[in-house]
Protein backbone atom coordinates (compact mmCIF):
# COMPACT_ATOMS: atom_id res chain seq x y z
CA UNK A 1 0.00 0.00 0.00
CA UNK A 2 1.41 3.70 -1.20
CA UNK A 3 1.90 6.19 1.99
CA UNK A 4 -0.80 7.85 -0.04
CA UNK A 5 -3.45 5.47 0.15
CA UNK A 6 -2.55 4.94 3.49
CA UNK A 7 -2.94 8.54 4.67
CA UNK A 8 -6.63 8.71 2.59
CA UNK A 9 -7.99 5.61 4.66
CA UNK A 10 -6.70 6.89 7.88
CA UNK A 11 -8.09 10.41 6.95
CA UNK A 12 -11.91 8.30 5.92
CA UNK A 13 -11.72 6.17 9.86
CA UNK A 14 -10.92 9.74 11.41
CA UNK A 15 -14.06 10.93 10.00
CA UNK A 16 -15.79 8.01 10.47
CA UNK A 17 -14.90 8.30 14.23
CA UNK A 18 -16.11 11.86 14.00
CA UNK A 19 -19.12 10.69 12.97
CA UNK A 20 -19.54 8.05 16.21
CA UNK A 21 -19.25 10.38 18.41
CA UNK A 22 -21.30 13.13 16.98
CA UNK A 23 -24.38 10.38 16.26
CA UNK A 24 -24.06 9.14 19.69
CA UNK A 25 -23.88 12.00 21.41
CA UNK A 26 -26.69 13.39 19.38
CA UNK A 27 -28.92 10.47 20.49
CA UNK A 28 -27.55 10.78 24.47
CA UNK A 29 -27.34 6.91 23.76
CA UNK A 30 -25.41 4.03 21.65
CA UNK A 31 -22.05 1.82 21.74
CA UNK A 32 -19.11 3.99 21.00
CA UNK A 33 -16.25 2.01 22.24
CA UNK A 34 -16.89 -0.54 20.12
CA UNK A 35 -17.26 1.37 16.90
CA UNK A 36 -14.37 3.29 17.55
CA UNK A 37 -12.69 0.22 17.57
CA UNK A 38 -13.83 -1.78 14.33
CA UNK A 39 -13.65 1.64 12.56
CA UNK A 40 -10.27 0.78 10.62
CA UNK A 41 -11.51 -2.71 9.95
CA UNK A 42 -15.11 -1.10 8.29
CA UNK A 43 -13.13 1.67 6.24
CA UNK A 44 -10.37 -1.07 4.63
CA UNK A 45 -13.44 -3.28 3.70
CA UNK A 46 -16.03 -0.71 2.37
CA UNK A 47 -13.28 1.43 0.89
CA UNK A 48 -10.79 -1.63 -0.94
CA UNK A 49 -12.85 -4.29 -0.49
CA UNK A 50 -16.11 -4.98 -1.35
CA UNK A 51 -16.70 -2.89 -4.30
CA UNK A 52 -20.14 -1.88 -3.43
CA UNK A 53 -21.89 1.54 -4.41
CA UNK A 54 -24.74 3.33 -3.99
CA UNK A 55 -25.48 2.83 -7.87
CA UNK A 56 -24.27 -1.16 -8.11
CA UNK A 57 -25.82 -2.26 -4.24
CA UNK A 58 -28.61 -4.32 -5.35
CA UNK A 59 -26.36 -6.41 -7.80
CA UNK A 60 -26.96 -10.14 -6.94
CA UNK A 61 -23.09 -10.62 -7.32
CA UNK A 62 -21.62 -8.28 -5.30
CA UNK A 63 -20.18 -9.23 -2.34
CA UNK A 64 -21.60 -8.92 1.15
CA UNK A 65 -20.75 -7.57 4.69
CA UNK A 66 -22.97 -8.26 7.75
CA UNK A 67 -22.11 -6.33 10.83
CA UNK A 68 -22.58 -9.14 13.59
CA UNK A 69 -21.97 -6.97 16.66
CA UNK A 70 -24.73 -5.14 15.15
CA UNK A 71 -24.86 -2.35 18.50
CA UNK A 72 -21.67 -0.51 16.66
CA UNK A 73 -24.07 0.38 13.61
CA UNK A 74 -22.84 3.79 14.25
CA UNK A 75 -19.54 2.96 12.99
CA UNK A 76 -20.96 1.03 9.72
CA UNK A 77 -23.79 3.99 9.37
CA UNK A 78 -21.25 6.50 9.56
CA UNK A 79 -18.29 4.21 6.94
CA UNK A 80 -22.61 4.00 4.52
CA UNK A 81 -22.97 7.92 4.50
CA UNK A 82 -19.67 9.12 4.07
CA UNK A 83 -19.30 6.92 0.95
CA UNK A 84 -22.89 8.34 0.05
CA UNK A 85 -25.46 6.24 0.59
CA UNK A 86 -27.30 8.66 2.31
CA UNK A 87 -26.84 12.15 3.70
CA UNK A 88 -24.14 11.79 6.77
CA UNK A 89 -25.94 15.13 8.70
CA UNK A 90 -28.42 12.20 9.67
CA UNK A 91 -25.71 10.71 11.57
CA UNK A 92 -27.45 13.91 13.67
CA UNK A 93 -30.55 11.80 14.06
CA UNK A 94 -29.12 8.70 14.75
CA UNK A 95 -31.71 6.97 17.20
CA UNK A 96 -34.22 9.45 16.51
CA UNK A 97 -38.26 7.53 16.08
CA UNK A 98 -38.35 8.71 12.75
CA UNK A 99 -34.72 8.15 11.77
CA UNK A 100 -33.94 5.22 9.20
CA UNK A 101 -30.75 5.13 11.60
CA UNK A 102 -31.81 3.05 14.63
CA UNK A 103 -30.09 1.45 17.18
CA UNK A 104 -29.53 -1.68 15.27
CA UNK A 105 -28.62 -2.31 11.60
CA UNK A 106 -31.76 -2.97 9.61
CA UNK A 107 -32.11 -4.46 5.93
CA UNK A 108 -35.69 -3.13 5.41
CA UNK A 109 -34.79 1.14 5.97
CA UNK A 110 -31.04 1.45 6.16
CA UNK A 111 -29.34 2.08 2.33
CA UNK A 112 -26.41 -0.04 2.06
CA UNK A 113 -27.04 -2.84 4.73
CA UNK A 114 -26.58 -6.47 3.81
CA UNK A 115 -28.64 -8.05 6.81
CA UNK A 116 -30.22 -6.71 9.54
CA UNK A 117 -28.26 -7.61 13.21
CA UNK A 118 -28.62 -7.29 16.82
CA UNK A 119 -28.92 -10.40 18.47
CA UNK A 120 -25.28 -11.58 19.01
CA UNK A 121 -24.38 -14.86 16.87
CA UNK A 122 -27.12 -14.15 14.33
CA UNK A 123 -24.55 -12.12 12.03
CA UNK A 124 -22.04 -14.45 11.46
CA UNK A 125 -24.59 -17.38 11.43
CA UNK A 126 -26.65 -15.67 8.71
CA UNK A 127 -23.33 -14.39 7.59
CA UNK A 128 -22.22 -18.22 6.71
CA UNK A 129 -25.72 -18.78 5.25
CA UNK A 130 -24.91 -16.22 2.09
CA UNK A 131 -21.45 -17.98 1.71
CA UNK A 132 -23.46 -21.00 0.96
CA UNK A 133 -25.32 -19.65 -0.97
CA UNK A 134 -23.23 -17.60 -3.17
CA UNK A 135 -20.65 -21.16 -3.51
CA UNK A 136 -23.36 -23.73 -3.98
CA UNK A 137 -26.81 -22.52 -5.14
CA UNK A 138 -26.28 -19.26 -7.47
CA UNK A 139 -22.49 -20.23 -7.43
CA UNK A 140 -21.56 -16.68 -8.33
CA UNK A 141 -18.56 -17.22 -5.46
CA UNK A 142 -19.29 -14.16 -4.20
CA UNK A 143 -17.41 -12.87 -1.08
CA UNK A 144 -19.14 -12.00 2.20
CA UNK A 145 -17.09 -10.32 5.20
CA UNK A 146 -18.54 -10.22 8.78
CA UNK A 147 -17.02 -8.34 11.98
CA UNK A 148 -17.86 -9.94 15.33
CA UNK A 149 -17.36 -9.10 18.82
CA UNK A 150 -14.86 -11.08 21.27
CA UNK A 151 -17.89 -10.45 23.95
CA UNK A 152 -20.34 -11.97 20.77
CA UNK A 153 -18.01 -15.28 20.64
CA UNK A 154 -19.28 -16.71 23.99
CA UNK A 155 -22.58 -17.07 22.14
CA UNK A 156 -23.03 -21.06 21.23
CA UNK A 157 -24.47 -20.02 18.41
CA UNK A 158 -21.05 -18.39 16.70
CA UNK A 159 -19.40 -21.94 17.29
CA UNK A 160 -21.98 -23.47 15.68
CA UNK A 161 -21.44 -21.02 12.53
CA UNK A 162 -17.69 -21.65 12.37
CA UNK A 163 -18.49 -25.25 12.46
CA UNK A 164 -20.93 -25.11 9.63
CA UNK A 165 -18.59 -22.83 7.35
CA UNK A 166 -15.69 -25.11 8.29
CA UNK A 167 -18.01 -28.40 6.99
CA UNK A 168 -19.36 -26.76 3.73
CA UNK A 169 -15.58 -25.42 2.80
CA UNK A 170 -16.64 -21.73 2.45
CA UNK A 171 -13.84 -20.16 1.23
CA UNK A 172 -15.71 -17.39 -0.11
CA UNK A 173 -15.79 -16.52 3.89
CA UNK A 174 -13.85 -13.96 5.90
CA UNK A 175 -14.40 -13.64 9.45
CA UNK A 176 -13.08 -10.84 11.39
CA UNK A 177 -12.74 -10.33 15.07
CA UNK A 178 -13.30 -7.32 16.63
CA UNK A 179 -10.48 -8.31 19.58
CA UNK A 180 -10.47 -5.78 21.71
CA UNK A 181 -10.72 -7.53 25.18
CA UNK A 182 -13.46 -5.51 26.86
CA UNK A 183 -17.55 -6.29 27.01
CA UNK A 184 -20.25 -4.76 28.73
CA UNK A 185 -19.19 -6.46 32.27
CA UNK A 186 -15.37 -6.15 31.63
CA UNK A 187 -12.52 -8.09 30.83
CA UNK A 188 -13.82 -11.02 28.48
CA UNK A 189 -11.08 -12.51 30.12
CA UNK A 190 -12.85 -12.08 33.60
CA UNK A 191 -16.40 -12.32 32.03
CA UNK A 192 -15.24 -15.67 30.20
CA UNK A 193 -12.15 -16.67 28.92
CA UNK A 194 -12.12 -17.25 25.23
CA UNK A 195 -8.64 -18.96 25.60
CA UNK A 196 -6.06 -18.93 22.53
CA UNK A 197 -8.92 -17.88 19.55
CA UNK A 198 -6.92 -18.17 16.57
CA UNK A 199 -6.03 -22.14 17.57
CA UNK A 200 -9.51 -22.51 18.68
CA UNK A 201 -10.92 -21.02 14.91
CA UNK A 202 -7.74 -23.39 13.33
CA UNK A 203 -9.15 -26.70 14.96
CA UNK A 204 -12.16 -25.52 13.64
CA UNK A 205 -11.11 -25.61 9.99
CA UNK A 206 -10.10 -22.25 9.10
CA UNK A 207 -7.14 -20.01 7.91
CA UNK A 208 -5.95 -17.89 10.19
CA UNK A 209 -4.16 -14.35 11.00
CA UNK A 210 -3.64 -12.48 13.58
CA UNK A 211 -3.25 -8.73 12.98
CA UNK A 212 -2.85 -5.13 14.60
CA UNK A 213 -6.63 -4.02 13.48
CA UNK A 214 -5.60 -0.21 13.58
CA UNK A 215 -2.56 -0.69 10.80
CA UNK A 216 -3.75 -0.61 6.92
CA UNK A 217 -0.93 -2.78 6.41
CA UNK A 218 -1.19 -5.10 8.40
CA UNK A 219 -5.00 -5.26 7.56
CA UNK A 220 -4.15 -5.69 4.06
CA UNK A 221 -1.53 -7.74 3.91
CA UNK A 222 -4.44 -10.30 6.01
CA UNK A 223 -6.82 -9.45 3.35
CA UNK A 224 -4.43 -10.61 0.66
CA UNK A 225 -3.83 -13.78 2.27
CA UNK A 226 -7.45 -14.38 2.26
CA UNK A 227 -7.87 -13.75 -1.06
CA UNK A 228 -4.68 -15.95 -2.00
CA UNK A 229 -6.65 -18.56 0.08
CA UNK A 230 -9.88 -19.01 -2.13
CA UNK A 231 -10.00 -22.45 -3.88
CA UNK A 232 -8.73 -23.90 -0.71
CA UNK A 233 -11.76 -25.16 0.90
CA UNK A 234 -11.02 -23.50 3.91
CA UNK A 235 -12.94 -19.95 5.52
CA UNK A 236 -10.47 -17.57 7.00
CA UNK A 237 -10.51 -16.19 10.29
CA UNK A 238 -8.63 -12.75 10.84
CA UNK A 239 -8.23 -11.94 14.95
CA UNK A 240 -8.12 -8.15 14.43
CA UNK A 241 -6.34 -7.31 17.75
CA UNK A 242 -7.88 -3.65 18.58
CA UNK A 243 -8.56 -0.94 21.33
CA UNK A 244 -12.01 -0.36 22.38
CA UNK A 245 -12.24 3.70 22.25
CA UNK A 246 -9.36 3.72 19.99
CA UNK A 247 -9.24 7.91 18.69
CA UNK A 248 -10.52 8.91 21.98
CA UNK A 249 -8.24 9.48 24.84
CA UNK A 250 -10.53 9.01 27.42
CA UNK A 251 -12.45 6.03 25.89
CA UNK A 252 -9.81 3.96 24.89
CA UNK A 253 -9.58 0.62 26.41
CA UNK A 254 -12.33 1.86 29.19
CA UNK A 255 -14.83 -0.53 29.54
CA UNK A 256 -17.52 2.20 30.71
CA UNK A 257 -17.28 3.54 27.64
CA UNK A 258 -19.41 0.18 26.04
CA UNK A 259 -22.63 1.77 26.01
CA UNK A 260 -23.05 5.44 26.88
CA UNK A 261 -23.06 9.07 25.40
CA UNK A 262 -20.88 11.69 26.46
CA UNK A 263 -21.59 14.22 28.21
CA UNK A 264 -21.22 17.84 26.91
CA UNK A 265 -17.42 18.25 27.94
CA UNK A 266 -16.77 14.76 26.67
CA UNK A 267 -18.27 15.52 23.70
CA UNK A 268 -16.29 18.81 23.12
CA UNK A 269 -13.32 16.75 24.07
CA UNK A 270 -13.64 14.10 21.64
CA UNK A 271 -14.70 16.72 18.94
CA UNK A 272 -11.69 18.57 19.86
CA UNK A 273 -9.12 15.70 19.51
CA UNK A 274 -10.67 13.70 16.11
CA UNK A 275 -10.68 17.33 14.52
CA UNK A 276 -7.30 17.38 15.39
CA UNK A 277 -6.49 14.56 13.81
CA UNK A 278 -8.26 14.79 10.50
CA UNK A 279 -6.68 18.47 10.31
CA UNK A 280 -3.64 17.00 10.72
CA UNK A 281 -3.98 14.05 7.93
CA UNK A 282 -5.61 16.29 5.60
CA UNK A 283 -2.48 18.95 5.82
Amino acid sequence: MTQERKKQLQLFAAKVRRWVIEGVYSAKSGHPGGSLSCTDILTYIYNERLGVTPETADEASRNRFVLSKGHCAPALYATLGLLGFFDIEEMKRLRNIDSFLQGHPCKQYTPGIDMSTGSLGQGISTASGMAINAKYLDKTNYKVYTILGDGEMQEGEVWEALMSSAHYKLDNFCVILDNNGLQIDGKVDDVMSLGDIEAKARAFGFETRVIDGHDFDSIEKAMNDFDANMGSGKPFFIVSKSHKGQGVSFMTDNPGWHGKAPSDEEYKTAVSELDAAIKALEG
